[in-house]
């Protein structure tokens, strides 16, 4: 029996696993994935000899329920019959209350957010516990998130705020990086050219933002000189609603992970 199941073989919880293995946080022989596409299975095996593929549910210790949320109602139904310690689910808008009635009675279930930065041990995460969850499986959960980045644990009613904001805003991120490439060849620059100086200007700010402590705000006024060239890139984003569009994004996005648990009861 594996000490630890991963149920979804695909980006996330190919991530998850690479932290786990990553982290020591699990020997390969204790460690199973299951996955029901053919493809995925031989591409996993391969990359992860020491690891157990398997095509249908395998008896183990504890779940990481990594599915796309249409099939989780699914999966957790076919987990009767391997009643998991415990079950820390990572699909988008499922709620734990959710999972424990698709569940046995008593089911220790924990859900999290993450995003897709976990493919590169960069994931910002927030975690929250079901109703049968002890301190101790919480621990368990953030140390499993820890290997994969940031983790923060929040009331499970601000997870689609969560996901609004950290879960989808890597894609808020490569459209703006994107614009700022396309801005740089407009205004004549080399493509290439264009996409290093973005890259770099992107990594830098961040690094910035984690590695100095100092509010964005007070950063912005760093670089805005009055009356200078930034002063005046910034009115310009503030005339197109830059701002307001930024937020609307992550309301639109938190509200459609509400939808999802209501269309999947």
């Amino acid at each position: 029996m594996s000490r630890i199941v991963i149920i979804g073989g695909g980006k996330i919880g190919k991530a998850l696993l690479m932290g786990l293995l990553t982290g020591r946080f699990v020997a390969p022989e204790d460690c199973c994935v299951v996955e029901k596409n053919e493809d995925a299975r031989k591409a996993l095996a391969g990359e992860f000899p020491a690891i157990k593929v398997s095509a249908s549910l395998m008896p183990g210790g504890d779940a990481i329920l990594a599915v796309k949320p249409s099939d989780v109602k699914q999966v957790c139904q076919g987990m009767q019959a391997n009643m998991y310690e415990r079950v820390l689910s990572v699909a988008a808008g499922i709620t734990t209350e959710q999972l424990e009635s698709w569940m046995w009675s008593g089911a220790k279930v924990l859900r999290a957010m993450l995003n897709t930065p976990a493919m590169i041990s960069q994931a910002a995460s927030a975690l929250a516990s079901g109703k049968n969850a002890t301190y101790e499986d919480l621990i368990w959960a953030e140390s499993i998130l820890n290997s994969l980045g940031a983790v923060v644990t929040v009331d499970e009613k601000h997870l689609d705020a969560v996901t609004g904001l950290s879960g989808s805003g890597p894609a808020y991120v490569f459209l703006f990086v994107e614009a700022l490439i396309d801005a740089g060849v407009l205004q004549g620059l080399d493509r290439q050219i264009a996409k290093v100086l973005t890259y770099q200007t992107v990594l830098g700010a961040a690094k910035m933002l984690s590695e100095t402590g100092i509010d964005p705000t007070d950063l912005k006024a760093q670089v805005t000189s009055p009356g200078g060239t930034t002063a005046y890139g910034l009115f310009a984003l503030e005339q197109g609603a830059f701002r307001a569009c930024v937020m609307d994004a992550v309301a639109e996005a938190a509200r459609r992970s509400s939808e999802i648990s209501k269309e999947l009861s």
